[in-house]
């Protein structure tokens, strides 16, 4: 049985996702988002959609762009 990155359990039905050619295994989604989301550098949480990205920043949404003053980032035209 293969152990989980973030919480330690030992699953016998692990996932092992890819990301960036390094392999990464993980007993739930949980615990995937826990070590692989990014997180908005406006207000930290965990980015689960699309979110935005400025320059070398991740923001789950327009609104925290929009506080970091990135004015030009809109949800919707």
């Amino acid at each position: 049985m293969k152990q989980c990155e973030t919480c330690g359990n030992q699953y016998d039905k692990p996932m092992e996702i890819t990301l960036h050619n390094q392999s990464h295994t993980f007993d739930s989604f949980e615990c995937a988002i826990q070590a692989l989301a990014p997180t908005c550098a406006h207000c930290n949480c965990r980015i689960l959609g699309h979110g935005t990205e400025v320059g070398d920043e991740f923001y789950c949404c327009a609104h925290c762009a929009s506080a970091a003053g990135h004015d030009e980032v809109i949800d919707r035209a």
